[in-house]
Order: structure tokens, then sequence, then C-alpha cells
């Protein structure tokens, strides 16, 4: 494989080769889907449903554990108190698998994924993805708070990684693959692809600022791994919505209020998930230990709240309170159908609750995402909004127009809370199919964003590509840009010596300890420029005898080396530095390419980057 990906490499220009690898992650990541979502199914019906009664139920078009293995092991009736032990034993298993294999699996994968791009080179552990998507499935299967998009963000990106690794790529190449395996996860699991390919390259940053580079191989892998899960679990989409028209531009004052609300509640979602992730971290017990507790924690909240509102609620509603437990989706469909039939009570309770319940799973070390919540808990909140304004103006917003306040509920809350409005208005549309809210979506996402854009629930985020040590390069260029190679070639730099195509190495040997240069320019019979040699190059000859005493310049110079001219600009200059291996190159003029000026070196690059930047901040 390595051999054919070389032959092809040459036949492909260097900006476009993880093009021809972003196929084959989008397959494994339409896999790596498939077996996720077929362990979360064996494990939710083994310990919630059969052993513990709870059917939570799920997005209307999602199949469920019959329609993918048949009867099952049986209907059993709900034992709430076994609610309090499935989620302990799930937290301890799933704490043993992640400590000891794979620390960094622990709590929500996505930004695991971002601090690898930024900060490792797009390194990824290749266990770290399979540890991520056992220790997840275990710790939702069993009634753990969370979301399914973490565990397949490492997967997606940790297959990007190990391809890109084993071929021996550079790092650009394997960030860039990186992304879109993390794109392709997402749009695969959630059956948004265009949302899934977007939120890889949104997600990176806080501000509005997008890896464009990895956009186009992040269409390709989530096209493909959306294509490869559907064909396994459909290709509708993921939760059934009737079509709801958007007509009235007066729906944008209380949508504006639904903004607003939401902005505040991802506040406190994100102060309540890193104020209990950093309890747990001083809690003074031992690290396999703390998921239990807070699966334990999340449990005896669950069962808490279901008898707490089981005298408040009809009977077909009493078990929607523990909703607040693994997925929550069931509960997110029966809202998107009908948010009337929902009292407020309930809607509060589930909402905040969620919220509560999610941070303690995954802040004490459990696996899971922080999107699905996400999504419950807007969706909730975003009920609770229209169902106020349907009881104060019912005019402008009737009981039928109420499910449009859950949906962009949903969008709203997780623009603000993940800093990502575009990639979250498309994933919500792609998941519900109400492309026909595409316009009030846009102005709540664009709302709450701005009023949160300093607060995010991905810590790992930097604010844009100039703040990411992988474009470090990238700002380089733009302070040197309007600078150009007359601009550093220095007074000492254009004192240097020219060698002659018929020195013979002896001279040569003499030659360069009276100098300081560690390139030599090599000149014609009429003075022209005909290559270049460094130190190294010398060396070979050195250590051999009869070669040595044979050698002269011409056998040493490399011609194909360009050299710079005194036009062109320094972020130019850096690039050829890049793909040389010498620390000077020569200069020339642009009307007399073959006459050389003098030696432009790497230093003098970094002394006239760091006169230039002193010179911005001052």
């Amino acid at each position: 494989m390595v051999e054919l990906y070389k032959k092809l490499r040459a036949l492909v220009p260097r900006t476009n080769r993880s093009l021809m690898l972003a196929p084959i992650v989008g397959v494994v990541a339409g896999l790596g889907a498939i077996a996720f979502n077929l362990l979360c199914l064996l494990i939710t019906h083994v310990s919630l449903e059969w052993f513990a009664g709870y059917h939570q139920g799920g997005p209307a078009n999602e199949a469920e554990y019959s329609d993918v293995f048949g009867a099952g092991l049986g209907h059993t009736d709900l034992t709430p108190w076994l609610l309090l032990i499935v989620p302990i034993v799930g937290g301890l298993i799933s704490g043993a698998l992640v400590y000891k294999f794979a620390p960094e699996a622990e709590g929500h994968g996505t930004d695991a994924a971002i601090d690898a791009y930024h900060n490792k080179g797009g390194v990824v552990r290749g266990r770290v993805p399979i540890v991520k998507m056992v220790s997840s499935a275990i710790t939702l299967g069993t009634g753990g708070s969370g979301g399914r998009e973490g565990p397949i963000a490492q997967i997606g990106a940790g297959f990007g990684s190990f391809l890109a690794t084993k071929l021996k790529l550079p790092d650009s190449d394997r960030r860039v693959l990186m992304t879109a395996g993390l794109g392709a996860g997402i749009g695969a699991i959630f059956h948004a692809p265009l949302a899934g390919a977007i939120f890889a390259a949104e997600v990176l940053y806080r501000d509005p600022d997008f890896e464009a580079e990895a956009l186009i191989p992040a269409f390709i892998s989530t096209s493909i791994a959306y294509c490869v899960f559907c064909l396994v679990f459909g290709f509708q989409p993921l939760f059934e919505v009737k079509a709801i028209p958007f007509n009235q531009p007066l729906l944008l004052l209380p949508l504006t209020v639904l903004a607003v609300v939401m902005v505040m509640m991802s506040w406190v979602y994100i102060r309540c998930f890193y104020g209990i992730t950093g309890l747990f971290k001083r809690l003074p017990v031992p690290k396999i230990l703390k998921p239990a507790i807070g699966a334990g924690a999340t449990g005896l909240f669950a069962v808490g709240l279901y008898y707490a509102l089981r005298s408040s609620v009809t009977p077909d509603l009493e078990k929607e309170s523990l909703s607040v437990l693994s997925f929550g989706y069931g509960f997110l469909q029966h809202i998107l159908e009908d948010p009337t039939k929902m009292t407020i009570l309930l809607l509060l309770a589930v909402g905040l609750g969620k919220l509560l319940t999610t941070s303690l799973t995954i802040g004490s070390g459990g696996s899971g995402g922080v999107f699905g919540p996400s999504m419950v808990i807007g969706g909730a909140l975003g009920a609770v909004v229209g169902l106020l304004f349907n009881k104060w103006t019912p005019g402008l917003v009737p009981p039928e127009l109420v499910p449009m306040f859950t949906i962009l509920g949903m969008a709203s809350f997780f623009a603000a809370t993940a800093c990502t409005p575009v990639s979250t208005l498309i994933m919500v549309s792609e998941m519900t199919a109400s492309y026909t809210l595409l316009l009030p979506s846009m102005w709540v996402c664009a709302l709450a964003y701005l009023l949160n854009r300093r607060q995010t629930i991905y810590r790992e985020q930097v604010a844009n590509r100039l703040e990411s040590a992988a474009h470090r390069g990238d700002f380089i260029i733009d302070v040197l840009q309007g600078l150009s190679v007359s601009d550093a070639l220095h007074d000492a730099a254009r004192d240097f010596v020219n060698v002659p195509l018929g020195m013979p190495l002896s001279d040569m040997a003499h030659l360069i300890p009276m100098t300081r240069q560690a390139s030599f320019p090599v000149i014609d019979n009429e003075g022209r420029y005909y290559g270049l040699f460094g130190l190294n190059d010398i060396r070979q000859f050195l250590y051999e005898a009869d070669a040595g005493s044979l050698a002269v310049a011409q056998d040493l110079a490399m011609p194909g080396v360009e050299p710079l001219t005194l036009q062109m600009d320094l972020s130019s200059a850096i690039s050829r530095f890049v793909f040389e291996s010498y620390e000077e190159l020569p200069v020339v003029d642009a009307e007399s390419p073959e006459k050389v000026l003098g030696l432009l070196r790497r230093q003098d690059l970094l002394a006239t980057y760091n006169a230039r930047l002193l010179e911005e901040q001052s």
C-alpha cells in the first residue's frame, strides 16, 4: 500500500494528496460508526431494557435492537431501583478500561481530537479510538448521560491519523486526514453529512474561522462514511418532524428571546460541566473509581426525579423523567412530535436535569460526547419558551408552531455552547429535515454565537488560526507581508565567496575555513551562476581519497537549486527554504539572473521577522 501511494503521489499535486486517502478514511469511519451503534444497541438492551426494564426509545427513524438483532431477551417491567446499580457497574467497567489502557479517552473525545490537531501534529494513539468506542458504549448503554459525537469523532480522527502515520506523511497531511475522519464519523452517525464535514473544519476555533484545506477532504470522507453507515441503518433523517412553515417575520422577536435564553443556559451548562469536572479532579479517590461515582450520582438523581414527578404527570408521561439517563433521544422525539402534550414542569426538569447528569457522567471521567445531551437540553428548554409564548401570545405563536422553538432551541443552544453556528444550524436541519426553518435557524444561531463567543464547552479550541501551533508558519508569512529579499540582505551577506567550476577539492578544503559560509555558489568561466553546494555535500569526498583527489566544484554543485531574487517577497523565500536543505541560498537580481549578489541565510529571515514584529507591537 505504501508503494502504491508513493507512485500515485508522484502524479498528484502536493496540495491534493490528502484527497487520495479521504475515501479510505470515510469507509473506515462509516464502519466504525456501524460498530459503535451496534455495540450501544446491544449493551442498552441487556442492561437497561432487559435487566432494569427501562425502554428509553429513540429517534423515529433510528433502528432499534429488535430491528437489527431480532426479538432479544424479552420485555420486563420497570424496576427503578435497579437504575441505581446499572450505571455504577458501567462506570466501574468503563473507568477500568480507560485508565488502564488509554487515559486520554476519558471525558468527551472531541476536545482530545482538537488538541491533537493544534498541538500534536494530528497524532492520535492507535489504541485510543478502540478504547473510546468500547468505554463510551458501556457508559451510555448502562445509563450514563452523554452523546455519540465524542466517541465517533475519535474513531474517525484516530484512523485518519493512523493512516497518515503509516504512510509517513507530513504533519499537515496528517492533520487534514484526522479532521476528515472526525467529520466523517459525526456526519454518518447523525445522518448529517454536510454538517459533519463543516463541523470538523469549524470546531477547531472559537472565532469565525475555518480549516479551509480540510474542507474538501472532509466532504469526500463524510459522503462515503454516510453512505456506508446508512446502507445498514437507512437514509432517512434521524428525527421525524412535521413540516413547519416560516412565513411570519414577527416571529423573529420571540426567537430573539429564545436565543438569549439559550445563551444564558449555555453559561449554566459550561460552568456546571467544568465545575463538576474540577470537583472530581480534586476528589481524593483513585481515578479508576471516579466514573462509577459520577454514574452512581446520575442514577440517584434520575430515580429521585422519577419519584418526585410521578404524581405530577399523566401515566403515559411518568417514565419521561428518566430521560436524564443515557441518550435521551426518545424524549426529544416526543417533544418534536407534539410539545403541547408535555408539561412545562417536566420539560424544565428533564432539560436542567440532563444538564446536571451529563456533567456528572462526563465530568467524573466517563466516556461520551456533549452534542447529544445539548440537543435534548436545548430542545426541552426551547419547548418551554415556545409554550410560554403560546400562552402569552397565541395569535403569534399558535400550538402548531411550538415545535419550531424546540428545533431552534436545539440549534441555538449548541451554537452558543460550542461556538459552531454554521455547522450546528445545518446539522439540526439535516437531523430533522426542517429545511424550511433555515432562515430562523440562521437568526438564532448567529445571535447565540455573538452573545456567547468567549465561552465554549471545548476547552482545547483556540481563537483562530493565528493562535494555533499548527499555523505558526502562516503567522510569520503574515508578518513579513510587504517585505522583499532585498530588505533582509544586509551588507555582510553581500560579502561572500564564489567557487569556480574547475576548482579542485584540495583548494576548496583550504578555502572553506577562511569563510563563514555554509553554502557556496558555483560559477562558470564567465561568472554566471551554475549551482550550489553545502558543507554536507563536500563531506562525502573528504573521506574518499581516490575520489577526493579527482573531484572539482562541478562534481559537488547541485545545478537545480534556483536562486532567490532581490524582488522576491520574504514569504515566498521562506517557502523556498522549507523545500531546500541549505542554510543559505544565493540571491540574484531578476534583471541579471546569472550574477550572484549575495547569500541569504535562514537567520537573516528570522532577524527580519523579529524586527518587523517588534515594530508592529510598538
